[in-house]
């Protein structure tokens, strides 16, 4: 054995360091690594050199040979597995160096093609507690065996080498999530992209088309489709497809519930990826797999936990889905599904306000118009019999039935305009009523009166002001033509936190246990405009003995649309 001179020693150790420097200054693992395999077989004279470092369990995940030659490399059966001298190192955490390998008894010998070696260097990696890897060097080149001297230099490297191992690996790290930022950076532009296309889409079809594009050209896949479920609920049927080879994918436009990819994703309610079509049995669309198409991912659309329909990408790439792209899929299923469902809602809720409508308008023209037009019938009527008793008072009826025609025509206009009907001018309730009143009694022989709150004043919304118009008048017009009464009492009065008005008369009647085979437009309308403001009406009456109609509406009823109708005295 040979001992270095102190000068020679120094500059070895100043070589070192100025290596070292230059090596803790390296950012790339890889590149870290080689070197410090290389520089240590450069430093120790050693014929082969290696470096292997370890995970955070002890296990060898990458292994450095310097001085094989490729064809010794590739013949090796494996990398060292951490037994004999290597694994002594590992266990006793401390430098190991003995000048013949085959002597030493803590050595299992080499693996079949490996080159015979003698002397061993072997110099723990640490940090603190922690074994980064090992740095083992053998076959002294100079010398029969590796000295005293060999073990400081080595040790001073590893001690390098755990900084610049731990500075390479913190960049990797944090190089792997500046990416994994930047990529969420990118997976949240394209969610806000598509949310901001929801919330201004009004037709489902625009979903389906913009979803398919946004989702199609950011993990740039060559088709893409979806399936919607039908009102049975049992199937789907395709609604759009976007992309390549089309007529491949309509050869089955539908799958019921459990077949296929879309009808499994459909019932599952989860997620489905396969990039083996050509040997899944699952998938049904043979022609999809004869046109190139190799991975397919099914995702739901889902909303309010119900699984409306299923979207699928399709791609000739062997690339699988990973979890990430997986995920964002879903998040985008969830909100297509949502405004999917939010669309047919408010398509329906446009629906049901059409249905409303024409029902408001019938009831407005029942009660308004029509009876209206019947009460100018009525005036006819009494013209045609005194036209030769009485032609004088003959004449005022005709005039009264062509002022009464003129008013309709006003009626229908105002209809039109959506304003109130003549007899309801924005007065209050009483003289609206009044007016309605002496209408009913110029074209009838019905003797009718008014009993009202003793001040004079009542203060209602317009809503219920309107709607308990509209009862009366529908109540006079039923009087007028089935009751054959002569005489009617109106009343109108409040209560605590309640305004009521009884319409009675003493006609004929008629039997209430045949009440609702009786309700026609008229009485029906009755209870629907008392119900819709949040009253109700109640009817009594009997054969022969009259009928009495009592309809209330709440007066603390908030309703902020329309001004209180004031008292005008």
């Amino acid at each position: 054995m040979v001992l270095l001179t102190r000068e020679q020693i120094e500059a070895r150790l100043v070589a070192l360091h100025r290596a070292s420097l230059e090596l803790v200054s390296d950012l790339s693992l890889e590149v870290v690594l080689e070197r410090i395999a290389h520089l240590a077989r450069e430093q120790a004279g050693a014929r082969y050199a290696a470096l292997g470092v370890l995970d955070e369990k002890g296990k060898l995940v990458t292994f450095i040979p310097v001085g094989m030659t490729a064809d010794e490399i590739s013949q090796m059966a494996h990398p060292p597995i951490g037994l004999g001298l290597i694994g002594a190192i590992a266990r006793e955490r401390r430098t190991i160096r003995v000048p013949d390998i085959s002597g030493d008894n803590r050595s299992i010998g080499f693996p079949p093609s490996h080159p015979p070696m003698s002397s061993f260097l072997g110099v723990p990696i640490l940090t603190g507690n922690q074994l980064l890897g090992q740095i083992y060097l053998t076959d002294k080149e100079d010398y029969t065996e590796f000295t005293r001297d060999d073990e400081r230099v080595i040790e001073t490297l590893a001690a390098y080498a755990a900084v610049a191992i731990l500075n390479a690996r913190m960049y990797e790290e944090l190089k792997t999530r500046d990416m994994a930022l930047s990529q969420r950076t990118k997976d949240l532009g394209l969610l806000n992209d598509i949310g901001e296309m929801l919330a201004n889409a009004n037709q489902v079809d625009e979903i389906l088309e913009q979803t398919l594009d946004h989702v199609m050209s950011y993990l740039e896949v060559e088709a893409g489709e979806i399936f919607l479920t039908e009102e049975d609920g049992l199937s789907l049927r395709m609604a759009m497809h976007r992309g390549e080879n089309a007529e491949a994918f309509w050869t089955k436009d539908q799958f019921r519930l459990g077949e296929g990819f879309i009808g499994l994703v459909a019932e599952s309610g989860k997620p489905l990826v396969s990039n083996t079509l050509q040997q899944d049995m699952l998938f049904l669309r043979r022609q999809v797999v004869k046109a190139g198409f190799q991975c397919l991912a099914c995702i739901p659309l889902i909303a309010r936990g119900n699984v409306v329909g299923v979207m699928g990408i399709a791609t000739r790439h062997l690339q699988r889905p990973d979890q990430r792209e997986i995920s964002l899929l879903t998040a985008i299923g969830t909100w297509t599904g949502t405004a999917i469902e939010n669309v047919r809602l408010n398509q329906q809720g446009r629906r049901l306000a059409v249905v409303e409508e024409r029902e408001r308008i019938g009831m407005d023209l029942h009660d308004g118009i029509i009876q209206s037009i019947y009460a100018v019938g009525l005036a006819l009527d009494y013209a045609r019999m005194e036209v030769e008793t009485n032609p004088r008072k003959a004449l005022g009826k005709l005039e009264q039935a062509i002022e009464g025609l003129n008013s309709t025509i006003r009626d229908i206009r105002t209809y039109i305009m959506d304003l109130r009907p003549r007899q309801f001018r924005g007065e209050n309730l009483k003289e609206s009523l009044q007016h309605l009143i002496d209408e009913t009694r110029a074209n009838t022989h019905l003797e009718i009166s008014l009993n009202e709150p003793e001040d004079g004043s009542l203060i209602l919304p317009t809503v219920i002001a309107t709607a308990l118009f509209h009862i009366c008048q529908e109540a006079l017009a039923n009087i007028a033509k089935h009751a054959q009464a002569q005489h009617v009492k109106i009343n109108l009065w409040t209560a605590p936190g309640r305004v009521l008005l009884e319409i009675s008369d003493d006609g004929v009647g008629f039997d209430l246990s045949q009440m609702r085979m009786a309700l026609g437009h008229g009485l029906a309308n009755m209870v629907t405009r008392a119900r819709k403001v949040g009253g109700d009406i109640e009817i009594n009456t009997e054969s022969g003995k009259g009928t009495s109609i009592l309809a209330w509406a709440p007066l603390n009823r908030d309703d902020e649309s329309n001004q209180p109708q004031q008292s005008q005295n």
